[in-house]
């Protein structure tokens, strides 16, 4: 690895040479070159080597420090991290309050005469209706961006086209409670197979659109695409393994 520091006291020739053989001598140091209209010395190095390291190495009337331009960058690239970070988390704030007014209905429905059964099935027909309700905003884009990470979508485009209307099928007939073993039987395949596009996606690092609230709402393909699928299909393992 190579890197350029700022070194000060150098005058004249004698001083470049001696603050190449210092530097030189220092285990894991490959070469040193110095430029002295720059004050600069750049340095090769087999691993990383602590700029207190450099200084100990030197005589005191020679001071090396960072280049500030490398010091700008760091500071830059951590900067950069931590907005990513947090614009990621305000992108997927829709998402999470959404999720949020839907648990909280569905307690309401159904606090007065609590039944676990009864609140998984208006979550997932809350569910149902309010995420095709969004791609339903957008039923001419919604099926490519779907067909970016929905394997079934990707070899029949007509399943992109139809699947918000599937969902809003889905979410009346867990509310008006309609045949829903056969709706469950159908959430674990379409959410199952989702699901493996999600994963597959996720693990290769692709930066897509996930078009789980439509084309509306811009929201990233994360982990939290992953985890509200998975809610989906437990919730319809536990209710298919207490009515079968």
């Amino acid at each position: 690895m190579k890197h350029t520091y700022q070194v000060s006291g150098m005058t004249c020739g004698g001083c470049k040479a001696s603050v190449e053989e210092y530097l030189s001598e220092i285990a894991g140091v490959t070469n040193a070159t110095v430029d002295l209209e720059k004050g600069e010395v750049e340095v090769q190095m087999n691993t990383h080597i602590t700029i207190e390291t450099f200084q100990n190495a030197l005589p005191e009337k020679y001071t090396i420090t960072e280049k500030l331009e490398e010091q700008a960058e760091a500071s830059l690239s951590s900067n950069f991290m931590l907005e990513e970070e947090k614009s990621k988390f305000q992108q997927l704030k829709p998402l999470f309050l959404i999720i949020f007014y839907i648990t909280t209905a569905s307690i309401l429905l159904n606090y007065k005469d609590w039944n676990w059964g009864a609140f998984m099935f208006d979550f997932m027909g809350l569910f149902y209706i309010v995420f095709s309700f969004f791609k339903m905003l957008d039923l001419k884009g919604f099926p490519d961006s779907f067909r970016m990470y929905d394997p079934l979508a990707k070899k029949i485009p007509f399943y992109a086209t139809i699947y918000p209307f599937i969902e809003t099928a889905l979410g009346l007939m867990f509310l008006i409670r309609f045949e829903t073993t056969i709706a469950l039987w159908i959430t674990l395949v379409i959410l199952g197979i989702t699901t493996i596009g999600v994963t597959k996606t996720l693990l290769d690092k692709k930066s897509i659109r996930c078009a789980c609230l439509g084309t509306a709402l811009k929201l990233p393909m994360t982990e939290a695409t992953f985890i509200e699928n998975a809610i989906m299909i437990v919730m319809a393992i536990l209710m298919l393994t207490n009515i079968i």
